[in-house]
């Protein structure tokens, strides 16, 4: 079982993504992308039954694309990581120090120019249906955005020291939920979305800014071993009656 903490670090990791430059502004537009339909559409049909389900169903489908491609990435890594056993320190520190460099780069204070460039794909037009949905879900995750990347990658270098795969494969579960669900609550309800994104957006920065600091924390504490401490605590404070259900 992943620990604890591991497993809300990577669920702050999605929100965070989520609330980064990349995908929070641009959100409305995902979401015209994926259903057809205008901002005003979107609004309207949110306004009914029928319309919450079909915005729901594509919403699903395009989150269940994109957790595929993290998902498999994090079993991808954790597998990697069991070849190397015998380099488990030294992979260890290495991803310390990654997700050291990572969270610097988020929180502005190292320019490096390498991360600023990503490979976009791009759909022209969404085939139709759901499975349209899944496939810009798969293609949105396979052409991620640089200034989520790196969040993304922490978690994945955290995967890549986990023990067992079945621990990477929750970490980067936990991910993809951090970036699904508030992606399919604002869907069903863009209204309380626009309203609310009107008055967070200044914060965006700063929200960037804590998601930096956060990630060299969690880069110290791994290269310093300390992370598996605080994961040991924090699994003696579980319940016994959760952890019978993890």
């Amino acid at each position: 079982m992943a620990g604890e903490l591991s497993i809300l670090v990577a669920f702050g990791g999605g929100l965070f993504s989520f609330l980064s430059p990349c995908v929070l502004p641009l959100f409305p537009s995902y979401l015209s992308f994926i259903t057809g339909m205008s901002v005003d559409q979107l609004q309207s049909a949110a306004g009914d039954a029928r319309g919450r389900r079909w915005i729901l169903a594509h919403s699903l489908a395009f989150v269940v694309g994109f957790s595929m491609v993290f998902i498999g990435m994090g079993a991808s890594f954790s597998a990697l990581g069991q070849l190397l056993f015998d380099y488990r320190e030294r992979i260890r520190l290495v991803g310390g120090l990654l997700i050291i460099v990572f969270g610097l780069f988020v929180a502005g204070a190292l320019p490096l120019g390498f991360l600023g460039r990503y490979q976009q794909l791009q759909l022209r037009s969404k085939p139709a249906g759901l499975v349209g949905s899944w496939l810009v879900g798969v293609t949105f995750a396979i052409g991620w955005t640089p200034c989520v990347g790196p969040i993304l990658g922490s978690i994945l270098s955290l995967a890549g020291t986990a023990e067992t795969v079945s621990t990477g494969v929750a970490l980067l579960s936990a991910y993809s939920a951090g970036l699904a669900l508030p992606f399919v609550l604002s869907s069903v309800a863009l209204g309380a979305f626009l309203a609310t994104f009107r008055r967070f957006r200044p914060w965006i920065p700063v929200v960037e800014r804590a998601a930096g600091v956060l990630l060299v924390v969690v880069g110290v504490l791994v290269a310093t071993n300390y992370f598996i401490v605080l994961n040991s605590y924090a699994l003696s404070l579980t319940p016994q009656w959760l952890l019978e259900r993890l």
